[in-house]
């Protein structure tokens, strides 16, 4: 079974630079992304996307930058809740609707 490590921000930031610095030093970026990533222990896979995200967050790459990824999220979860509530509050005021006007609620009629 596969774990996965966790790395600091720090050391993800330490092993972009490097591809980024070292990279005119190899074939290819790929090639220095391969080389670093066996120095800091992890896969040239997990290098690759700390670098395609920087490169994004820079500005160097189309796609979604990290701070707008994660307000995108926030907002997702923000709808998701209000949405709950917003049920609740339609179920609520139909209950106490159907007690206003004497009827008692669908979930305790008896026949």
């Amino acid at each position: 079974m596969k774990t996965m490590k966790r790395y600091s921000p720090v050391e993800r930031e330490r092993a972009v630079r490097l591809v980024f610095d070292q990279q005119h030093q190899h074939s290819s970026q790929w090639s220095a992304i391969e080389s670093i990533a066996s120095k800091i222990g992890c896969t040239p896979e997990t290098l690759r996307r700390w670098v395609r995200q920087t490169e994004t967050d820079q500005g160097k790459r189309s796609g979604i930058s990290s701070t707008d990824r994660d307000r995108l999220k926030a907002l997702e979860r923000e709808n998701r809740e209000l949405k709950q509530v917003n049920d609740i509050l339609r179920k609520a005021a139909a209950f106490f609707a159907q007690a206003e006007c004497g009827r008692q609620p669908l979930l305790r009629r008896v026949k």
